[in-house]
């Protein structure tokens, strides 16, 4: 499981022009789920999620956690982040998880996180979404849950 985590200032998720997800002042999650992934994957990344210190503190030290500030996640499923381009520069998707697997992974990752007590908002799977973003910072963190290739 990889994740691509930007914190912003604002983000929204739009599906045949309709938001149907957005955040203020929290988290970008771009997830992708990967074959052999399991729950013990998406519980470590929820917690990293919740947990991630890339928040100003009083000082503007990067020091408070979405679980310290109040802020919400916007959890987007992104099979792309799977793409492996080490030959070529075409990417192969043979390591990213089969549909039903990832779906229920994003949507237990996604639970996950609310049982953390962070407010999620979420696109919806498999969908062209359009994601919008201001990046705050900019900061962008890559997690990955295991060795992917």
């Amino acid at each position: 499981m990889r994740a691509v985590v930007q914190r912003v200032s604002q983000s929204d998720v739009k599906v045949e022009g309709q938001i149907v997800g957005q955040i203020g002042s929290g988290l970008l999650v771009l997830l992708g789920v990967a074959e052999g992934d399991t729950v013990d994957d998406a519980q470590y990344l929820a917690s990293k999620v919740s947990g991630l210190r890339v928040f100003p503190d009083s000082s503007g030290k990067m020091n408070l956690s979405l679980l310290d500030t109040g802020g919400s996640a916007l959890v987007i499923s992104q099979f792309t982040l799977l793409g492996d381009v080490r030959r070529g520069k075409r990417p192969s998707f043979v390591t990213a998880a089969n549909p039903e697997h990832a779906d229920l992974l994003y949507q237990q990752f996604c639970q996950l996180l609310i049982d953390l007590g962070v407010p999620v908002q979420r696109g919806i799977f498999q969908a062209d979404m359009q994601v919008s973003l201001i990046n705050d910072g900019p900061v962008t963190i890559l997690l990955d849950s295991q060795k992917l290739f």
